[in-house]
């Protein structure tokens, strides 16, 4: 990646995150999150970790924003009121992060940055299954990290198994029940909190300043 496209995607995905903690609007805040994804994406692409990178898109920017956009109108979750600001703490909010950014100009140009060692790709394809698409492609030099990430989550690499062991199938499965039922979770419960606000309740209102 040239080094110009990994500053703007650097801006983008911080730019992003404080957005992200300073409107007030929560769907602003989650399409400041979704620039905050994007940003990443591009920066796990530009380290050729193309997988990552679409997951990145497809999964956050994409599903799990779909579900915070759906709870927080679900929820009819307002923008917050605004809040006088305590001094120590806007000192705070303001202080730890520039130490942390000195910090980073003191230690950056001390780290040494050795060229990457190239990986024994063929080497690691004496460890697998003849025949199998992990293989070929590790003997032609070529990484699989898809098939890897599949295998690991599916599957073993070893090659005294002829069949494919339940890996992490199972715990993948429960997750997402885990994630189903909390979402039915939150819609019961808005469904009954509404239910049991009689209509014109002071509390939907807004305050008064």
């Amino acid at each position: 990646m040239p080094q110009i496209f990994f500053y703007l995607f650097s801006a983008l995905a911080v730019a992003g995150a404080i957005a992200l903690v300073s409107f007030r609007n929560p769907v602003s805040c989650a399409m400041s999150m979704v620039a905050s994804f994007v940003g990443l994406a591009a920066l796990f692409i530009g380290l050729n970790a193309y997988f990552v990178g679409i997951i990145q898109i497809l999964v956050y920017a994409g599903a799990i924003m779909v579900l915070f956009l759906f709870i927080i109108m679900l929820l009819d979750l307002k923008a917050e009121t605004l809040r006088r600001s305590r001094p120590g703490a806007v000192v705070a909010a303001v202080a730890i992060p520039l130490l942390f950014i000195v910090q980073l100009f003191g230690v950056l140009p001390q780290t040494p940055q050795p060229e990457p060692e190239p990986l024994a790709l063929r080497d690691a394809a004496e460890g697998f299954r003849d025949k199998s698409v992990i293989k070929n492609k590790l003997a032609n030099d070529t990484l699989p990290d898809v098939h890897l990430v599949g295998l690991t989550l599916f599957g073993s690499k070893g090659a005294d198994h002829p069949l494919p062991s339940p890996g992490f199938n199972f715990p993948l499965q429960i997750i997402g029940i885990l994630l189903l039922v909390a979402s039915v979770g939150v819609t019961a419960l808005s469904r009954k909190q509404h239910a049991a606000e009689p209509p014109g309740n002071p509390s939907r209102k807004s305050p008064h300043p």
